[in-house]
């Protein structure tokens, strides 16, 4: 049931658009400085546990502090927090991994950005909540502009056990959004919801991780980003600070102001910050094709946004609480940061 007082009633949309940006740039620097690490010797998984262990760590704190008096909610939204920590945090990333084990990384990653196009299937299915025309164009736009800025083309690899890998990851990224957007009177605050969702997260990535499902190795020596050099853990500290704690909390806090599908949307941004964020930091230059994709990217938002008006009979993201309480309430929602192909080890959402 959403609350009449929810978040995405009070805020303005410019200050829940500011934080979705706010969000998808610090799920974005993940992509150089995990990269930085992997050039050092650094596993993927290992890049992502570590961060993800940080980031539930570094929220403990607030996480308890945001409870105080109020830890009788966890236990009616413990749907909520298992289902992102488990699909949205640990499920996304696994799914990722294995996609990539069988395709490019520019495919793999359009497979799992699929994910507002498969928000708005859900809303018609599950709502009857149409698509308008400029949604549809909207959606075809941001889709062309993935495609352009992730380079698909450039050394792709097909395989159906890798899309299907992808796919799954794609629906993680459905949950993070749509979970992250459900809101009533007794939801968990952002950071509640982060902060636990991260912990259950880590957990299943530990677990994953020590019975061998992924590759682990790390080092302790130093990394070089942009031609300077330094310790391992002034890495670890920015994807568990930055591209964790601060990018989980902000997207929830995102997603409940903009509603779970133009949030989803305006995440798609992450994939130009992620290469902006190279281009200041290693000198990776951006495409002119890549500058286009980001363009239609944006377009697409602004027409996804502008048809969600149109559209305005059917329901405002309160419509997503729905999708999130049966995506939290059942095993079938099976699989949240946010980077690009050119440097990032993993989502996310």
């Amino acid at each position: 049931m959403a609350s009449v007082d929810s978040t995405a009633q009070r805020t303005p949309f410019v200050v829940g658009l500011a934080i979705a940006l706010f969000s998808a740039a610090a799920f974005g620097s993940s992509g150089t400085f995990g990269t930085a690490l992997m050039e050092a010797g650094w596993s993927p998984a290992a890049v992502v546990t570590l961060r993800i262990v940080g980031a539930a760590l570094l929220l403990a704190g607030p996480t308890v502090i945001a409870m105080r008096g109020r830890w009788h909610l966890l236990r009616r939204n413990l749907g909520q927090v298992l289902a992102y920590g488990l699909f949205a945090v640990a499920g996304c990333q696994f799914a990722y991994f294995m996609a990539v084990e069988r395709l490019s990384v520019g495919v793999a990653l359009l497979l799992e950005y699929l994910a507002p196009v498969l928000i708005v299937g859900w809303m018609w299915a599950r709502h009857g909540r149409r698509p308008s025309v400029l949604t549809s164009a909207g959606v075809a736009a941001a889709v062309v502009g993935l495609v352009l800025v992730l380079d698909v083309a450039s050394g792709a690899r097909l395989d159906v056990v890798g899309v299907l890998w992808g796919l799954l990851a794609a629906v993680g990224l459905v949950v993070f959004f749509l979970v992250a957007a459900h809101e009533t009177r007794d939801s968990l605050p952002p950071i509640a919801l982060a902060g636990g969702g991260l912990a259950v997260g880590a957990v299943g990535l530990v677990v994953t991780a020590a019975v061998g499902l992924l590759p682990w190795s790390m080092t302790t020596g130093t990394v070089v980003l942009g031609g300077t050099s330094l310790p391992w853990w002034v890495a670890v500290l920015e994807l568990a600070l930055v591209a964790g704690a601060v990018a989980y909390a902000s997207g929830i806090a995102a997603a409940r102001a903009l509603g779970g599908t133009v949030a989803s949307f305006v995440g798609l941004s992450e994939v130009l910050l992620a290469i902006g964020f190279a281009w200041v930091l290693v000198g990776q230059a951006m495409t002119p094709g890549q500058l286009l994709g980001g363009a239609a990217v944006l377009a697409g938002v602004v027409m996804v946004k502008l048809g969600e008006g149109e559209g305005a009979a059917a329901s405002a993201p309160a419509d997503d609480v729905d999708i999130a309480v049966h995506a939290a309430a059942s095993p079938a929602e099976e699989c949240s940061s946010p980077g690009t192909g050119l440097s990032e080890p993993e989502r996310v959402h």
